[in-house]
């Protein structure tokens, strides 16, 4: 019986499982391959609870190439229902970078998750017109009033947010960062850090190709 030739995508998806099930356990791997930084202790990089795939990132509101994969890691989540752990990453050189995550922090406890991320979003989006402390307040003032939200007067009064933001730099610094974004796809065996974001959908197949399916955690979106 004449066999039939393998599609594109059949080839792909073979690869890919072949891919993942030669990793080592602990390898420091990434795609595109043989780009991954060295890392220091990585034993906290992986998926919530009830979660067989997830996309583990840092991140930082000032950083271009944050707002450039924003949109590609949720785009990444809504297609293929796993949870993004995520963590502030604010870099030292960056002026306001610090503030934006603790507003982001208020408004995820006190408004909405929902809400939380339309600011990221949205700041990640007007990058440009954001060069000073002034100007994230000004920017941070119309998004208030323009979400029908009062702006509180003292943003972190008890200083909860920013060390909510502290302690994630400070898993950074364990882990040993040294850029942002840093993003894995990460299962319960092994991570692949993202070197390039378009290579995100391929690896995330490999990894559910590899761990028999995604379960859906009970949150899209959280921080450790």
């Amino acid at each position: 019986m004449k066999r039939s030739a393998p599609t594109p995508k059949s080839r792909l998806f073979a690869a890919a499982l072949l891919f993942c099930v030669s990793l080592p356990a602990v390898a420091q791997y990434s795609a595109p391959p043989n780009q991954a930084n060295t890392f220091k202790d990585t034993s906290m990089v992986k998926p919530p609870a009830g979660a067989k795939v997830a996309i583990y990132e840092f991140e930082d509101l000032e950083c271009p190439a944050c707002a450039r994969a924003f949109p590609i890691v949720h785009a990444a989540i809504e297609r293929y229902k796993i949870p993004l752990v995520r963590h502030d990453f604010p870099l030292k050189m960056h002026i306001w970078s610090f503030d934006a995550a603790v507003t982001a922090r208020y408004l995820q406890d006190k408004v909405s998750p929902k809400a939380a991320e339309e600011f990221r979003r949205d700041v990640f989006a007007n990058q440009m017109s954001i060069a000073s402390k002034d100007d994230l307040e000004s920017f941070t003032r119309r998004w208030f009033a323009s979400h029908g939200q009062n702006i509180p007067f003292v943003m972190d009064p008890s200083g909860l947010f920013s060390q909510e933001v502290k302690s994630d730099y400070t898993l950074g610094e364990r882990i040993g960062l040294t850029q942002t974004p840093t993003i894995f796809v990460v299962t319960n065996k092994q991570w692949i850090q993202i070197m390039d974001p378009t290579l995100l959908y391929q690896t995330i197949d490999a990894a559910l190709a590899e761990t028999g399916g995604a379960t859906k955690a009970a949150e899209k979106t959280s921080h450790k």
